[in-house]
């Protein structure tokens, strides 16, 4: 991901304010209007944040009152591993390790490695047993660096992404809209290693990883949109008074 995008700053800064005290578990966060001064950004930047944030569990947007910061569940003041790992911090660390991971093995992946990749290509293809044959292309090309450290990370970064439900829900989401997609960016990345092309290689991974932060966050946009046209729903039905006028 060559470029991040802008929210994704403002995210971190909000949340490093919450984790600090800065923000209490309870207060309202000042309204878009000063938060975009503040932070010297565009209010369109801003919602972006406090949605990206509300999927993450920090915030509770509260139609016609504000945005309001949640209590985090802890243990001894450290987090839980549920409210550690969010789907957009686990893919972004898969594409920093990944990434790296992917220049590393174009220099010393080998013909039958490569054979392998393309059998797990194949059987995505065809859609047997597509998301395992997922786990296994990046977990060959992590064993491609020859180097155990990296190897055990990508592992660890699957376990987590197949162990929690939060996590594997959204992942499931962008998988099973994105098909063609997956194939294209992975063959992207099979061809740059085949050629032992690490530019290219880091470069197709991060393409991968990129739609798939960007489709995380489409899915979580949508989501939020709707609760708000439900709460929204809700308050129209409470309030109404069509039932003096009709």
């Amino acid at each position: 991901m060559k470029k991040r995008r802008m929210f994704w700053d403002i995210v971190d800064k909000i949340k490093a304010d919450i984790d600090s005290g800065i923000h209490e578990a309870g207060s309202r966060l000042p309204p878009e209007r000063e938060l975009a001064e503040n932070f010297d950004v565009s209010r369109p930047t801003i919602r972006e944040a406090i949605i990206a944030l509300e999927a993450m569990g920090y915030v509770e947007v509260k139609t016609s009152s504000g945005v309001y910061v949640i209590a985090q569940s802890n243990n001894n003041n450290t987090p839980s591993e549920e409210n550690l790992i969010t789907a957009f911090e686990l893919t972004q660390a898969r594409a920093l390790v990944e990434g790296e991971a992917a220049a590393l093995a174009a220099n010393s992946i080998t013909d039958s490695e490569l054979d392998k990749l393309s059998q797990t290509l194949d059987r995505m293809e065809s859609g047997i047993e597509a998301d395992k044959a997922d786990r296994e292309f990046h977990e060959i090309i992590s064993k491609a660096t020859r180097n155990n450290a990296i190897l055990l990370s990508v592992k660890k970064y699957w376990e987590l992404r197949d162990s929690q439900e939060q996590i594997k829900s959204a992942y499931n989401g962008v998988c099973s809209q994105s098909i063609q997609d997956r194939m294209i960016e992975h063959r992207a990345i099979y061809d740059a290693l085949k050629e032992h092309n690490a530019h290219a290689a880091r470069t197709a991974m991060h393409a991968h990883f990129n739609r798939l932060i960007n489709a995380l966050f489409d899915i979580s946009e949508a989501q939020a949109l709707e609760e708000v046209r439900k709460k929204t729903s809700q308050s129209r039905d409470l309030y109404s008074l069509n039932h003096l006028v009709g």
